[in-house]
C-alpha cells in the first residue's frame, strides 16, 4: 500500500509540473495557440548577432513584443487562405533561396576564416605598391587648350591660381578648393598628370596645359612628403573583411563555374 501511494504521489506530482513546464516554454498563447519563448531567443540573437544591438531587458521585451504580434497577424493571414497563393509560394520559394545561400556564405566563412597573417601580407603588398613620395598639388581643367593658355597668361601676370580655379574648372570636387587635390600618390592620376606633376618643383606650375582624357590641366606642385600608411592594427579589420568578400566572391564564382548547366550567363 505504501508503494502504491507513493507512485500515486510522484503521479501527482508530475502531472501537476507538466503544465507549467509548458507554460514556461512558452511566452503567450494567441486564439489558443502558444507562442514558443525559443521564437524569442532566435529572433534576439539574430538582432543582436552584428554587434549593433547588445542584449538587455528593454531589447527583450520588443522582440516578445513584435513575436507575439507577428503570430496575430500570421494566423490572421493564414485564416484568410494567403499560404495557399500562389504569390505566396513563389515569395516562399525566394525566401528558401535566400536563407539557404546565406547559411553556405556562413558556414564557408566560419571554415575559412581570414588569418591575421593574410591580412599582414595584404597591407605591406598595398605598402609596397604605394611607398615613396606624395604629392600635394592643385590645379585647373577646363576644356580647351586656348582657354587653358589663357588661364596661365594671367596667372604668370599675377591672378591667384585658387581663385581661377574656382571660377573656372570644371573639376567641380577640386574647384572649391581653389583646386586642391590633397596629398596622393601619383599612381593615383592618369599618367599625363601624373608625369607633368612629378617633374614639378615645389611651388612651380606647368607653363604648357596638360592634356588629358579629361581635357586641358594647369597643375601647380605645393608640396611633397614621404607616403605615410596608417598602422597595421587601425586597418586590419578592414581589410579582413575585404580579404572575406574577395574569398567569398571566388568561392561563388568556382561554384557556378564547376556546375553542369546549359545556361549561358549574361556576364
Amino acid at each position: 500500500m505504501k508503494k502504491f501511494a507513493l507512485a500515486a504521489t510522484v503521479a501527482a506530482l508530475v502531472s501537476a509540473l507538466a503544465p507549467a513546464t509548458a507554460v514556461a516554454q512558452n511566452i503567450a498563447t494567441v486564439n489558443g495557440k502558444p507562442v514558443p519563448k525559443a521564437r524569442v531567443e532566435a529572433l534576439i540573437q539574430q538582432v543582436t548577432k552584428s554587434g549593433q544591438q547588445q542584449r538587455s531587458p528593454e531589447l527583450e521585451a520588443q522582440v516578445k513584443d513584435v513575436v507575439v504580434r507577428n503570430e496575430i497577424l500570421v494566423q490572421a493571414a493564414e485564416k484568410a487562405g494567403i499560404p495557399q497563393t500562389a504569390d505566396y509560394k513563389a515569395q516562399l520559394d525566394f525566401a528558401r533561396q535566400n536563407i539557404l545561400i546565406r547559411g553556405l556564405m556562413d558556414d564557408y566563412r566560419a571554415k575559412n576564416p581570414v588569418t591575421d597573417a593574410e591580412a599582414q601580407a595584404e597591407y605591406d603588398k598595398f605598402k609596397a605598391q604605394n611607398s615613396g613620395e606624395e604629392y600635394r598639388a592643385r590645379h585647373i581643367l577646363v576644356e580647351k587648350e586656348e582657354d587653358a593658355k589663357a588661364l596661365i597668361a594671367k596667372i604668370k601676370a599675377g591672378g591667384s591660381f585658387e581663385e581661377l580655379a574656382k571660377a573656372n574648372s570644371k573639376d567641380t570636387g577640386s574647384a572649391q578648393n581653389g583646386g586642391d587635390l590633397d596629398f596622393a600618390n601619383p599612381n593615383n592620376f592618369v599618367p599625363e598628370f601624373s608625369k607633368a606633376m612629378t617633374a614639378l618643383k615645389k611651388g612651380e606650375m606647368t607653363q604648357e596645359p596638360v592634356k588629358s582624357q579629361f581635357g586641358f590641366h594647369i597643375i601647380k606642385l605645393e608640396d611633397t612628403r614621404p607616403a605615410t600608411f596608417p598602422a597595421f592594427d587601425d586597418v586590419k579589420a578592414q581589410i579582413k573583411q575585404r580579404i572575406e568578400q574577395q574569398k567569398l566572391a571566388e568561392f561563388q564564382d568556382g561554384l557556378i563555374k564547376k556546375a553542369k548547366t546549359d545556361y549561358t550567363f549574361s556576364k
